[in-house]
């Protein structure tokens, strides 16, 4: 068709359009129904011109535009979509059982759980009707041209590049059991998570995370703001490249390609400039955790064979981190940041200056994607820390699956108070809204609550990363409306409690979206979304995460959760096996978790196999017994401790902030609840405040020193 050779050559040439998975379609054949991620008023000609055969369009006339591309697409055959054609899913069915392909766009983007229908229903109508596969399409670039669908769209420029990416064609199955609405609701929601696994196989994970920067500054644009911090002294995407280039070339001098480097920085912009300015020149940064306490650090230091740390001298100063400073300058070069910059010179700055501008200097030089991108240590509450090996490819492959399921967009704004070096603060709260195009601002502490809800005030943020206990935290110090602004609250790293959820909701308006994740794991598995969220549960598993649930003796509910996937981690660095890799037996990560999935597969958080308690013969989950206490105590924080006991083998001892607990209040609520008395404290103790990490996870470890000290204060038989 000569119209059509003409339209690929003018989109060729005016947008570089470039195609990947054709052979895709040529093997779902032609009767199929392709299903195209809606970006501009160009999407319908793109696919018209670039897809191999003559396919029937569906067209809503609101989404084509300007009137030059409704011209040309009348010269194919189309179908318009809208209440003036009620047959027009009939027509397109009988198409595709006649032979043709049918290309159908979502009508939309799905916000909320009732729109999977509205925006998937036609083009998961039309498959189920014809009995045909669907075929995904992915286009990435036309978002940033003028005829964008999104507005104040940034970056946007006459002639971006466009890419068109066909996934292999997969068909929807529900149960046969579904009829009507129910049934139609079940396709929509087969077809999005078609579409979510399609955004995840269409992502670029063969890169280095450095490489990620370039495409998302060539994307986003050189002079757009990026990156703000406490001081106010915002990066754009050109400075946060030339800051990184100009420090990493300075630090080559102090460090070998393939060296692990102790990063010890607070939550600001000069953290983001280190980890990228190591990685551009393959360093490797161990993010160093400075709640840990200078034992800690020094162990793990060692864990990792750190020689040298990165840190700066306002930072220890203004953290009292002095006695760890002097812990590390025993057995590792202690390097500040204000020396190094000394050292930056002018043919580093010129080197920054010419990437930042030119992109394609450093691209594909600065590391594999398989190769360790960085380390970071796991939190400790339930042991000796370990050190997790992370690559490019892990980063790259856990913000592909979370953007996959949450909608970010540029015109969004995160606060970030989650330090980086928790898997959470640096994946979610620094590398995916860099990725993405979603200016973020770093606050260097959590636990600042009134600054930080006043900081979401103040820039009108519309996503906030935290904890449950930090949430609690930040909607107990802001003013009536501070944290309205919000879209999302994404909680992890603990179980989000009904009070919280209900506090947010009630007093802001804000849902709290509560997922799920382990450093090992980059660290988000499973998360509630805005289209499918289950209260009582972490949300669903990300795509491409391939789990199994291997019995527990004495657990009868759930399993243990092991878990392979893209963002699993390389292996963990031991204790006393400096630098020596292990990686997870044939991919799997055991979490080491209880769960368990439901039919439609929402995951829910029994316990972990090292915090249950054995009762008689009776395995209790201590995970649930604070969740009790949090129900009969929601305003105060609890943790539980299994000790040994003479008679039962074990027994449960419950910390709670709560003033005046009784272990008696607490059995008659679990008798009016129906909650097993096995359940039930054995030993209700009072403090003033429960332990935490830095990510505000419970210290275990302290929590039982504790418990065992006032048991022995208060003149209790201590435990044999």
């Amino acid at each position: 068709m000569i119209a059509k050779a003409l339209l690929r050559a003018l989109l060729r040439i005016a947008y570089r359009v470039e195609v990947r998975g054709l052979e895709n379609a040529r093997a779902a054949g032609t009767r199929a129904v392709v299903v195209a991620n809606p970006q501009s008023r160009l999407d319908a000609l793109l696919i018209a011109a670039f897809l191999p055969d003559d396919a029937v369009l569906a067209v809503d006339p609101r989404r084509v535009g300007p009137g030059w591309a409704r011209r040309i697409l009348d010269l194919f055959d189309t179908v318009r979509l809208g209440p003036e054609n009620p047959c027009a899913l009939r027509t397109l069915v009988k198409a595709v059982r006649g032979g043709r392909r049918c290309v159908v766009f979502p009508q939309g983007v799905a916000e909320r759980a009732e729109d999977l229908t509205p925006v998937y229903g036609a083009p998961a109508l039309v498959a189920q009707a014809a009995d045909a596969p669907v075929l995904p399409v992915r286009i990435d670039g036309a978002a940033f041209t003028p005829f964008s669908l999104s507005k104040d769209w940034p970056g946007t420029r006459w002639f971006p590049k466009i890419v068109l990416t066909v996934l292999p064609a997969r068909r929807l199955t529900v149960s046969a059991a579904l009829r009507g609405r129910g049934r139609r609701q079940a396709l929509a929601g087969a077809l999005y998570d078609a579409m979510a696994d399609a955004a995840l196989r269409a992502y670029d994970r063969d890169r280095s995370l450095f490489d990620a920067l370039l495409d998302a500054r060539s994307r986003f644009g050189h002079g757009v703001p990026i990156l703000n911090d406490a001081e106010r002294q915002p990066l754009t995407y050109g400075r946060l490249v030339l800051a990184s280039v100009a420090l990493g070339r300075a630090l080559t001098r102090l460090s070998a390609r393939g060296e692990v480097v102790g990063v010890l920085l607070p939550n600001a912009n000069a953290v983001a400039v280190t980890l990228f300015g190591l990685q551009a020149f393959g360093r490797v940064p161990a993010l160093l955790n400075y709640s840990m306490g200078p034992d800690a650090l020094v162990s793990a230091c060692a864990t990792a064979r750190v020689r040298t740390v990165l840190t700066s001298r306002r930072f220890i100063a203004l953290g009292r981190l002095e006695r760890i400073a002097d812990a590390l300058a025993a057995h590792t070069r202690l390097v500040y940041l204000e020396d190094v910059r000394k050292e930056v010179g002018a043919l580093d700055k010129l080197w920054g200056l010419a990437v930042s501008r030119l992109p394609g200097l450093m691209r594909g030089r600065t590391g594999k994607a398989e190769a360790p991108a960085a380390v970071l240590f796991t939190s400790g509450s339930e042991g000796t820390p370990k050190g997790v090996v992370l690559s490019h490819a892990n980063f790259l492959s856990n913000a592909a699956q979370i953007s996959a399921v949450v909608d970010l967009w540029p015109t969004d704004r995160v606060v970030n108070p989650l330090p980086v070096f928790h898997s959470f603060g640096l994946t979610a709260g620094l590398l995916l809204p860099l990725l993405v195009g979603v200016p973020t601002c770093f606050y260097p502490s959590p636990l600042h609550y009134r600054a930080v809800a006043e900081l979401v005030a103040e820039l009108k943020a519309t996503i906030l990363f935290a904890t449950d206990t930090f949430l609690t935290g930040y909607a107990r110090a802001a003013s009536d409306g501070e944290l309205s602004s919000l879209r999302y609250a994404v909680a992890g790293a603990e179980a989000v409690r009904e009070n919280t959820r209900r506090l947010y909701q009630e007093r802001f308006g804000v849902r709290i979206l509560e997922g799920y994740g382990a450093t090992e794991t980059t660290p988000v598995m499973a998360v509630n979304t805005p289209t499918h969220a289950r209260d009582g549960t972490v949300g669903r598993f990300l795509p491409g995460i391939a789990h199994r649930l291997d019995p527990v003796q004495g657990v009868h509910e759930g399993g243990q959760l092991f878990v392979r996937g893209p963002n699993v981690m390389l292996g963990y660095y031991l204790s006393g096996q400096p630098a020596l890799l292990i990686p997870p037996p044939d991919g799997w990560h055991d979490t080491g978790d209880i769960v368990a999935v439901d039919a439609e597969g929402y995951v829910r958080i029994v316990g972990r196999v090292k915090r249950f308690a054995k009762l008689g013969g009776e395995m209790v989950s201590l995970a649930g017994v604070e969740t009790h206490a949090a129900k009969l105590w929601p305003d105060d924080a609890h943790a539980a401790i299994a000790l040994p006991d003479t008679r039962k083998g074990e027994r449960i001892v419950l910390l709670t902030s709560r003033a005046g607990a009784h272990r008696e209040e607490f059995l008659a609520f679990a008798r009016s609840h129906g909650i097993p008395e096995l359940m039930v404290p054995k030993t209700v103790l009072w403090v003033e405040a429960i332990p935490t990490m830095g990510s505000g996870k419970a210290d275990y470890p302290a929590v039982k020193r504790m418990a065992e000290n006032a048991l022995r204060e208060t003149g209790a038989k201590k435990p044999a």
